[in-house]
């Protein structure tokens, strides 16, 4: 079988660096294309990539989907800022390009991603949950995809099961010390020197809490996810949210 033709997007930032080591360090994979700010996105096609790995910016990322999508080039996004009308946009570019697919990955660290899982099956049993995650002071948004995501997971399974609101007697406050309240839960972003990625789930009830922790503690750690999504995206066409669907996690 064919080594899969990567393209790695964002190539000499922090993540895109590590992923061009991956990816030529894995013997099914070949990186023929490497680009960064100001290199021009016909060498995708030039050099007949297949699957494209995009590490760049809220502020460009959709630019390069939509030419990576309308040539037919399936995508695997570690790039953070999705919101709805973003997800739809890439469904109407999938819908001319039935056999690519889209991986937009709130995050490629394994650890990560059951730790999540995790959080959701525990918020269905406690009466309290906040998110607190912490990351390096380069990072250009607050909260975190991952820590929205998460917060999304636990508001979904909290539903499913009918739970009642979180009590919080808190009558006045300084804007943010709560932190950003998505749906139902709050989120506190850190921002420090010296940190890389980092989310712990706080649950609480009467007489308990659990917290769940996830730490990367280097860049490497989050690659094997990467190559999970490059080595699926090609036999899942179609829009995929979160590399949990990847995943055997029943």
């Amino acid at each position: 079988m064919s080594a899969i033709k990567v393209g790695v997007l964002g190539a000499k930032g922090r993540m895109g660096s590590e992923a061009c080591r991956a990816v030529s360090g894995a013997g099914d994979l070949e990186l023929v294309a490497s680009l960064d700010l100001g290199d021009s996105l016909d060498q995708l096609i030039s050099s007949g990539a297949q699957v494209i790995v995009d590490f760049t910016h809220p502020d460009s990322v959709m630019g390069n989907l939509e030419f990576a999508l309308k040539n037919g080039i399936s995508v695997v996004v570690g790039t953070t800022g999705f919101d709805d009308a973003k997800l739809n946009q890439i469904k109407s570019w999938l819908a001319s390009q039935p056999k690519a697919g889209a991986l937009i990955a709130p995050n490629f660290g394994l650890g990560a991603v059951l730790m999540m899982q995790f959080a959701a099956k525990a918020s269905k049993y406690f009466e309290s949950v906040e998110i607190v995650e912490l990351h390096h002071p380069n990072k250009a948004d607050a909260p975190s995809g991952t820590a929205a995501r998460t917060a999304e997971m636990i508001n979904e399974a909290r539903a499913s099961v009918k739970k009642e609101a979180m009590p919080d007697a808190t009558s006045s406050s300084l804007d943010g010390a709560r932190g950003a309240l998505i749906g139902d839960v709050h989120v506190h972003s850190v921002r420090l020197r010296g940190l890389v990625a980092h989310q712990e789930v706080i649950l609480g009830d009467l007489g308990e809490t659990l917290t769940i922790r996830h730490d990367s503690i280097d860049r490497s750690g989050f690659m094997p996810g990467v190559l999970l999504g490059i080595r699926k995206v090609l036999s899942h066409p179609g829009l995929t949210f979160g590399l949990e669907h990847f995943m055997d996690l029943n």
